[in-house]
């Protein structure tokens, strides 16, 4: 993408005729092919100065505009309207390296009209401190015409120098203090200058910006962020065989437990299958309940030690499971490349190149997709201009988190939260978790309110809890005094920190070749560890659609299905994470069903295009999982020559689709027969991306079959959890969800089920 912006002075008097002449024009621009932006904005310092932003696909549409008749109709109506015009009043920029020696930075800003004073005030002090910032040339102020929405546009010497300046939290006060609280909700772009000899080259129709020769690197996927989001991404695409490129702008992992710690039972499935859950295990401890007390007295308690659950709870830092992924990744040949951060990127029909600043200087890399997995202030999210569905939700209160020992007569293995309420609202809170080590517990609060007024009243500047000074063991002491019970002393902090809790789930989760996946796409409290947890299952979901995709395999609209599929999880997980934070609101009349859900192990994606059934008998299949569902484990299964029982996880087990049909003694022997043909298919319809089993009833008889394999099931488990009888049929999608089922065989119902994940492929 290329983006010129024009400066035109308007005559005194002349703004209004400038500005019809323009409206003109940009109705005709919109109608040429390759633009993609065309806006009007005013200079905030110097009203009568325009500037013309048009963005356009490449060199070649802009070349066709500049030199054709609408561009010669504008300027022939404006000349006369305008000064001349001045040395550098036309800029032409890339979103990715184009020859320039300077950056540009766009950050659009929204400034209430009722509070237009207090950020006019500001602005000139900001100015001033901008001046002394290494790296840092100029900046403009451009309003959009009758709106509140600011541009703030500067040029800095290089990427390097502003990502350098912007890393800092310090920037946030020292130089943006006076209009921090303007810059809560933000967009922000960055582009690079265009030399003025590369302004008017003109590529071949359909290339890329960037030749093939500056392309330093090229891969199938990159990955922008290695925490669990995205090395979970990069495992299951390297197990698929899938080369991927996973950066981390962080230069070293994180050294404690600032983040997540609870590792719901879902997730620990999903280790199973990827060979990290015995290390997980040895790494951490068992969450073995929870307490809730109000005012002192305790409300409920419930233990999490169900007989049902393949795992139970584990609490684990995040930065063990960091550590645990990133050795398992690297078993898999990929290892994250610290300190490379994501500057820029464009993309094709074909194709994402990326810029990326490196400790040796800028690179760029070619992918056939992008994952954005960089977290809460999320490069990638910026740069496609994502929006927060209603806007970015924040609590007013700010938190403390600390990791410290208790002395309490408190059950081991329990989360416990501690809450005061006043005439029915909550003023005080404090969250107990377990950690490894005795009697060690991380702990959340509320801060102490000196902390509060250091912001002077309003909303914190990004990076604020960096900027505080991190709360003593007083502080701690003092929230467990008020709220924990009598007598409990804390003591060993061992860190501690300050933080705002922000809310919120973007539009959308794709755009072309690029998605988002964990923190870059939703942002919720941490009430139930469902930030990792949520991300995690976004990349198990996505990495083999990008998978199937990057070898061809895919349906048209399979990638869609990412969205379709996780978007909805994530608008509800945000919710209810809302609702229930630092609340007592509890469903006490069923606080099992709320535990499974919070754990993951209720998720379905039922309303999916990619799921279906075939049902003749509306009790059929009643007691089994439904399409969409997870699928459940179940043992007993018997196959001949192994002289163990088998659980169903052991035929799932992998990164392919696996079809299960089933058979008893009531079935017609010729529907059992053609299992057989059924089975010949497959490898045609799913690109030999499926295994089949045939599972028999203990009294069904043995039919001769060549394929496929067949297991008994001798104890009836699979029967009875999936409500099979006669024939049936259960296709288990490669993320362990029912993708289809039929009761009886629906060979043709399966065989469209299949188009829409593999497109007929053959």
């Amino acid at each position: 993408m290329i983006r010129t912006m024009v400066r035109l002075r308007a005559r005194p008097g002349c703004e209004p005729a400038v500005a019809s002449a323009w409206h003109t024009a940009r109705a005709a621009i919109g109608e040429l092919p390759g633009n993609l932006l065309r806006d009007l904005l005013v200079d905030a310092i110097e009203p009568r100065s325009f500037v013309v932003v048009t963005e356009w696909t490449d060199e070649a549409v802009l070349h066709d505009y500049e030199q054709g008749p609408i561009a010669a109709r504008f300027a022939e109506a404006v000349r006369p309207l305008c000064e001349p015009p001045a040395a550098g009043d036309r800029r032409v920029m890339r979103d990715v390296p184009g020859g320039g020696s300077t950056v540009f930075v766009d950050v659009e800003l929204t400034v209430p009209a009722a509070r237009r004073a207090e950020f006019d005030h500001g602005y000139p002090q900001v100015l001033d401190r901008m001046a002394g910032v290494p790296g840092y040339l100029r900046e403009e102020l451009l309003r959009e015409p009758d709106s509140d929405t600011f541009h703030i546009f500067a040029e800095w010497t290089g990427a390097a120098e502003f990502h350098r300046w912007i890393a800092n939290p310090a920037h946030a006060r020292e130089e943006a203090g006076p209009i921090a609280a303007f810059l809560l909700r933000i967009r922000r772009r960055l582009f690079h200058g265009v030399a003025a000899s590369a302004s008017v080259a003109i590529p071949d129709r359909g290339r890329t910006p960037s030749k093939e020769s500056d392309v330093h690197t090229t891969t199938d996927v990159l990955i922008v962020g290695a925490g669990p989001t995205g090395l979970t991404a990069a495992i299951e695409l390297a197990r698929r065989g899938i080369d991927c490129r996973l950066v981390e702008k962080r230069a070293t992992p994180p050294a404690h437990a600032d983040k997540a710690i609870g590792v719901h039972c879902r997730t620990m499935e999903l280790w199973e299958e990827q060979g990290v859950v015995r290390e997980a295990m040895d790494a951490g401890i068992w969450l073995t309940g929870n307490m809730v007390f109000v005012n002192g007295h305790e409300t409920h308690r419930m233990s999490w030690e169900l007989p049902e659950l393949p795992y139970a709870h584990l609490g684990l830092p995040q930065y063990e499971t960091e550590r645990i992924l990133t050795e398992r990744l690297a078993t898999l040949g990929v290892r994250p490349r610290r300190g490379v951060a994501l500057a820029a990127f464009i993309q094709d029909d074909d194709g994402v190149t990326a810029a990326l600043d490196t400790p040796a200087g800028e690179e760029t890399v070619r992918a056939k997709y992008l994952l954005g997995c960089d977290g809460a202030h999320s490069t990638v999210r910026e740069l496609l201009g994502l929006t927060f569905t209603g806007g970015l939700g924040m609590f007013p209160q700010l938190f403390m988190l600390g990791d410290v020992d208790l002395d309490w007569d408190m059950p081991d293995g329990h989360l416990l939260r501690f809450m005061h309420e006043t005439d029915g609202r909550m003023d005080g809170m404090l969250v107990c978790v377990p950690l490894r080590g005795e009697s060690r517990y991380r702990i959340a609060t509320l801060a102490p309110p000196r902390f509060f007024a250091q912001t002077g009243g309003q909303d914190a500047p990004p990076g604020f809890s960096e900027e505080l000074a991190e709360p003593t063991l007083a502080d701690v002491q003092a929230a467990i005094d008020r709220l924990a019970p009598p007598g409990t002393r804390a003591s060993n902090l061992r860190w501690s920190s300050v933080f705002r809790i922000s809310h919120g789930i973007v539009d959308r989760y794709r755009d072309g070749r690029v998605f988002v996946a964990g923190d870059a796409a939703h942002l919720h409290p941490p009430a139930g560890g469902q930030g990792m947890n949520t991300g995690i299952q976004d990349a198990w979901n996505l990495a083999w659609k990008v998978a199937l995709a990057v070898r061809g395999k895919a349906a048209p609209g399979l990638l869609d299905s990412y969205e379709t599929e996780r978007h909805p999880e994530g608008e509800e997980i945000v919710g209810r994470a809302v609702r229930m934070a630092f609340t007592d609101e509890l469903d006490r009349e069923d606080l099992k069903r709320q535990f499974l859900q919070e754990m993951s192990m209720l998720l379905s994606y039922a309303d999916s295009p990619l799921v279906g059934e075939t049902v003749t008998d509306p009790d059929a299949l009643r007691a089994g999982p439904r399409p969409g569902d997870r699928a459940p484990d179940v043992g007993g299964l018997h196959r001949r020559g192994v002289g163990h029982p088998l659980r169903l996880r052991d035929l799932t087990r992998g990164t392919r689709h696996t079809l299960l049909l089933y058979a008893d003694g009531s079935a017609d022997e010729a529907a059992v027969a053609a299992v057989e043909k059924i089975c010949a298919d497959l490898p045609a319809l799913a690109a030999g991306e499926l295994d089949a089993y045939l599972l028999l009833d203990p009294d069904a008889p043995q039919p001769r079959l060549l394929a496929p394999p067949v297991l008994r099931d001798a104890a009836g488990e699979f029967r009875a959890r999936y409500g099979v009888t006669g024939t049936a049929l259960y296709l288990i999608r490669p993320d362990g969800h029912v993708g289809f089922r039929s009761q009886p065989i629906d060979a043709d119902g399966l065989r469209k089920n299949l188009h829409l994940v593999f497109g007929g492929a053959k």
